[in-house]
């Protein structure tokens, strides 16, 4: 079994300016208009090209872009063969929170633990003999939870999201590193408001604490990620795509 440093250097580097090439949008683009089933294809293709060995297929992206949807919809897809690694298991708790100052930058770069999440993806590289067990946010707790899901060792593609994970910062530059490839999912403003303020109305806040959490948090934090859309290998829009008619 190779291991994860040598897994690393063999994954794609990104690319500060991705070339235009077909089917993949340029970096000064607008979103590509691709269907659910094309994406599919496209993951399965990533894993294939790896060559036996286990792939990360990361999905980048703005704050209430579709990110975790749309990744939850092709794990279900591709099967058996894949497994979900969602970077808000990552999230610190909230005591830490407070211990740092952070709790009213809840999300933010700053208040995740960005490199227990890259020894994560290089121990999910590395060990394909065990079950891997992944954290999750629980929305009803406010907190991190262990173990929700399963890394098992027939999966060869693993599909990771999260708002940062192609930010030119410390750590975050070495998780896109382990990325076989990144697609940044995008989204109208107008939309990912809609759909963040809901978020935020489920949680238990009020209509107008939702919006203010949305306007100081939310959007500075969807700011940055936008910075690294030329770090990503395609642009992708979720408006329309056929993903949504997915229930987990």
């Amino acid at each position: 079994m190779e291991n994860a440093d040598h897994t690393a250097r063999t994954a794609r580097t990104p690319r500060t300016a991705p070339a235009v090439a077909p089917g993949r949008a340029g970096a000064g683009d607008g979103p590509e208009g691709v269907g659910f089933a094309a994406l599919v294809e496209g993951a399965r293709r990533l894993a294939e090209g790896a060559r036996g060995r286990r792939v990360l297929l990361g999905l980048a992206g703005p704050p209430g872009a579709g990110k975790s949807t749309l990744a939850r919809a092709l794990v279900a897809a591709v099967g058996a063969d894949a497994a979900y690694l969602p970077l808000d298991g990552f999230h610190l708790s909230n005591v830490q929170l407070a211990r740092l100052g952070l709790t009213a930058r809840k999300g933010s770069e700053p208040s995740f633990d960005v490199h227990g999440y890259v020894a994560l993806l290089r121990r999910v590289l590395a060990d394909t003999a065990h079950d891997i067990y992944v954290p999750d946010y629980d929305r009803t707790l406010h907190e991190p939870v262990a173990a929700r899901h399963l890394v098992a060792p027939g999966a060869r593609l693993v599909v990771t999201e999260g708002n940062y994970l192609a930010c030119d910062l410390p750590g975050w530059r070495e998780a896109r590193e382990l990325l076989g490839e990144c697609w940044y999912v995008d989204a109208p403003g107008d939309v990912r408001q809609e759909r963040l303020v809901e978020r935020q109305l489920r949680g238990g806040r009020t209509p107008a604490a939702a919006r203010a959490w949305v306007a100081d948090n939310d959007r500075p934090n969807g700011e940055l990620v936008a910075a690294s859309r030329e770090r990503c290998d395609r642009i992708l829009s979720t408006i329309g795509m056929d993903m949504f008619n997915y229930r987990q």
